[in-house]
């Protein structure tokens, strides 16, 4: 085609989604922002209009509804034909107090430790230490110093709000055998061990992980403390003896000789029929749920030789460890189950 020519209906269709595409930036910033004001929490009691909002968030209410309509065009609340807004199904995650409220998790996702490294991915694809550059430090040196503050602990509290949804899928995914100790490696406060033992009442489980983040854990809420305990250490060092084991988003953080560093201690712990499952993306060889590429970015842009990877990655670093790859779930979400066995 020449300079000259038009562009016919189908090439100036594909024209125009380039460039809406290249404007989704807006939207992720713009769900930040009322996950920010906790819009969601003020539409708890009914439907509201733009200046009822403004007043009690206290901003622009010329500005607001330019944020609330794009909102509403995506599903995330509800304009309705009175010129209020209204919670949709989605909106109801947002809100605080939410039963499996998302409002920690969209904020820990869109939080500047993600946003300001995946603006320089050019720079990460040239070989630049773009989040040292940008924070002095890599991504867990920096949450491990800075992840208090007025809003609240950023990283765990959104860690634990994704896992509020996750682990309802992954625990219903893998039957966990009767009796059996079960082990969360790094399993932060412990909301996946808590919806294990939940669901099985004949198991009983391990939180291992640093000790600070064991003083906040919340396995008090299964409301019997024989079935728990905790023990504080790194998986870098050792583990504890377990029949099975959970590593859930451990592996895809770090570079493969780190990987195979976790996975050999995990094994030295394990016994002769132990089970270690890795629960985080796998990269399939076509099907993909949505989630699966985008979290391979953020591991991408944020963390040292994070990834996420295919079976047959695992299977390699499984053989490194003394392990071999039993089978691979992959459930209708993002999130995959790689269950692994001792190579004996």
């Amino acid at each position: 085609m020449s300079a000259l020519d038009r562009l016919d209906p189908l090439e100036r269709r594909e024209a125009i989604f380039l460039l809406e595409q290249s404007m989704g930036f807006v939207w992720q910033a713009a769900l930040r922002t009322v996950a920010l004001l906790g819009v969601a929490d003020h539409l708890v009691d009914g439907n509201k209009t733009i200046e009822q909002l403004a007043v009690a968030l206290k901003v622009d209410k010329d500005f607001l509804y330019r944020i609330m309509r794009v909102m509403a065009s995506r599903g995330i609340f509800s304009e309705l034909s009175d010129g209020t807004f209204d919670l949709t199904q989605s909106a109801r995650f947002l809100c605080t107090e939410h039963p499996y409220s998302l409002r920690a998790a969209v904020l820990m996702l869109t939080d500047k430790t993600f946003w300001q490294p995946a603006a320089d991915m050019e720079g990460i694809l040239k070989g630049k230490p773009v989040f040292n550059d940008l924070f002095g430090m890599p991504f867990y040196e920096y949450w491990e110093q800075n992840d208090t503050n007025a809003r609240g602990n950023v990283f765990h509290a959104g860690m634990a709000s994704m896992s509020s949804v996750e682990n309802e899928v992954l625990v219903d995914s893998y039957e966990f055998p009767k009796n059996a100790v079960v082990a969360d490696i790094a399993g932060g406060l412990g909301n996946l061990l808590l919806c294990v033992l939940r669901r099985n009442p004949s198991i009983s489980g391990i939180l291992f992980d640093q000790e600070s983040v064991l003083n906040v854990n919340r396995l008090h809420l299964l409301n019997d403390e024989t079935r728990w305990q905790t023990v504080p250490g790194s998986f870098f060092d050792t583990c504890p003896s377990a029949d099975i084991y959970m590593l859930k988003y451990i592996l895809m953080d770090w570079p493969d000789a780190k990987s195979v560093q976790i996975l050999k201690n995990c094994r030295r712990a394990m016994k002769h029929n132990s089970r270690l499952l890795i629960m985080e993306p796998v990269i399939k060889a076509d099907n993909n749920e949505q989630g699966r590429y985008e979290i391979d970015l953020l591991l991408l842009t944020s963390f040292d030789g994070g990834r996420a990877r295919t079976e047959k990655e695992f299977s390699d670093m499984f053989n490194l460890a003394d392990l071999k790859l039993n089978r691979v779930i992959h459930t209708n979400t993002y999130l995959s189950i790689v269950e692994a066995i001792p190579n004996t």
